[in-house]
């Protein structure tokens, strides 16, 4: 062999190991909760027994079937019926438990849970969570940047505990942009650009050099007259 064939093969050689030792990166199937009554109405929080409505579970069942191919290691879920009725029609087909989690439940809104969203955008602090949110405690209820800090270590316990393997989370609305936001490196005073609509499904990769925005917001598997953005954006 000669000295160039010998550098060669080497290179090959070293080649070969960096392949092999790239692991594959952790995805994570970020999935907002499926249409309820109280979407673009009122601010539902953590009031129990808020269910999916007829809309809503047919949304959730073109989501699954849309996912029904894809090979997702756990499903966890919000513990609000919303997320969690969602959550077990998209883990069906892969016969897997729900798994859930508070860490990624809804902010707590406090007083504001169960307020009109229309008699809410008309106070002064409605425009603090639209402009100012990293400044906002909502009145006894939870600051957004704790919410965010909570919804991040969350899933950031539950990324590192499947390595290499795809694992689906159903949230709420603000809860979802917050951590979109912050795996992206966009301020949370600039989180409300994004829009996150119900039974919209959004993915994150998480790599060696950092985590990858792969889609936001898909809603390709529900028809196109029921994904009203104006409407269903907002928090419920």
């Amino acid at each position: 062999m000669t000295q160039k064939e010998g550098k060669n093969s080497d290179s090959e050689h070293d080649s070969n190991i960096e392949k092999e030792e790239q692991p594959k990166p952790t995805t994570l199937l970020l999935v907002r909760h499926a249409l309820n009554d109280w979407v673009g109405e009122r601010l539902a929080g953590w009031t129990p027994n808020v269910h999916l409505s007829e809309k809503g579970q047919a949304q959730a069942e073109a989501l699954a079937q849309r996912l029904a191919s894809q090979t997702i290691a756990a499903v966890y879920t919000s513990p609000l019926e919303r997320a969690l009725e969602t959550a077990r029609i998209i883990a069906a087909p892969h016969q897997l438990e729900v798994q859930i989690r508070e860490g990624v439940g809804e902010v707590h809104y406090g007083e504001w849970t169960g307020q009109s969203l229309k008699e809410l955008a008309e106070s002064d602090a409605w425009r603090v969570v639209q402009f100012y949110p990293s400044g906002m405690r909502f009145p006894q209820g939870e600051a957004i940047r704790e919410m965010q800090a909570r919804v991040v270590a969350e899933l950031d316990t539950l990324v590192a505990s499947h390595p290499s393997e795809s694992i689906l989370v159903v949230s709420h609305s603000d809860v979802i942009k917050a951590a979109l936001a912050h795996y992206v490196g966009l301020h949370l005073d600039l989180f409300q650009r994004l829009v996150v609509s119900p039974a919209s499904l959004s993915v994150v990769a998480f790599t060696p050099m950092g985590p990858r925005l792969v889609c936001l917001n898909d809603t390709a598997h529900i028809p196109q007259e029921e994904t009203n953005v104006q409407k269903e954006s907002e928090d419920s």
